[in-house]
């Protein structure tokens, strides 16, 4: 039992060390963003789904926070259907890109 959680620990320790490698490249995410546009990309609209709401420009966000909520997203901690499905189809490196990406933006 005892060999388990040790290798447990081990995998969870490369996970992180993998995560830490991943860098944004904002001139990747140019193929990325398609997705994304059709409601951050306009200037004060409001989406209806799951209820009306103002949908967030993320243009000049910090890449963490950018990263921390797709992620969040992913995870399913953040509850939002639309951007779960979205955020769940994208890799680490292509978050990090997204981030990156948004975040040089003003």
């Amino acid at each position: 039992m005892k060999k388990i959680f040790a290798l447990v620990a081990l995998l969870s320790m490369v996970n992180v060390a993998l995560a830490a490698d991943v860098v944004g490249n904002a001139k990747a995410a140019e193929n990325k963003v398609a997705m994304c546009i059709g409601c951050h990309g306009i200037p004060g609209y409001k989406a209806t789904f799951p209820e009306v709401y103002q949908v967030p420009m993320l243009g000049g966000q910090s890449a963490k926070y950018l990263e921390s909520a797709l992620n969040a997203y992913k995870k399913g901690d953040r509850k939002h259907p639309t951007m779960h499905g979205i955020a769940a189809s994208l890799s680490d490196q292509d978050i990090a890109d997204l981030a990156a990406y948004y975040a040089q933006q003003k």
